[in-house]
């Protein structure tokens, strides 16, 4: 049987100048390395924050330029690749259209890589069903041979895995808007293309 591949995502989305862009990035690693990217992940979390509570995770939007850079040099080092859909223009009420319109596509470029199962931060109940079912469109779309693909929602705190995802999709959302330092710290690890929401 051949080996299940899974990818992990989390996503990036601040309005600004009454558009914004919407980030949604997923790691792929090799399944053998998880355990050590977990542990990396933790490492930086008391490194950042010696006295966060028990469930606490990392959070690109709560962490100061020094730790940012930090964090991204971490990632790159971790290794992998980073698929990220980039969707424009997404103004802040249309927010989960744009999430739609990246996840679709993420979809088809994850599957081209061979990835079965995508894992995503849990969300509220009806926000989770949303994201079921663009990607039963999506796998609709795809053909027979893309059945059983599917997406299943994990609790943030408890999955850092999720926390790479979510410092890379902050550091390419901020080099869309021309800070782009961050996005250099990542290197060649990160894949990004286009997306348009039409919103």
């Amino acid at each position: 049987m051949a080996e299940l591949r899974v990818a992990y995502a989390d996503e990036s989305f601040l309005a600004h100048d009454g558009t914004g862009v919407y980030v949604l990035a997923a790691a792929l690693l090799p399944e053998a390395s998880w355990e050590d990217a977990r542990d990396v992940m933790r490492d930086l979390l008391r490194a950042q924050r010696p006295k966060a509570p028990p469930g606490a995770k990392l959070h690109w939007a709560k962490m100061p330029a020094r730790a940012r850079i930090t964090a991204t040099k971490t990632v790159a080092d971790v290794g992998g690749l980073h698929v990220v859909a980039v969707g424009a223009p997404c103004p802040s009420k249309r927010q989960e259209r744009a999430r739609a319109a990246c996840l679709k596509e993420l979809v088809r470029e994850l599957y081209d890589f061979g990835v079965q199962v995508l894992r995503m931060e849990a969300r509220e109940k009806e926000l989770n069903d949303r994201d079921r079912a663009v990607v039963n469109q999506a796998r609709q779309m795809l053909g027979l041979d893309a059945e059983g693909f599917r997406v299943e929602h994990v609790p943030g705190p408890v999955e850092p895995l999720l926390w790479l995802c979510d410092i890379v999709a902050g550091a390419v959302r901020l080099h869309r808007l021309g800070e782009s330092m961050y996005r250099e710290a990542l290197g060649d690890v990160v894949l990004d293309f286009d997306v348009v929401t039409d919103c």
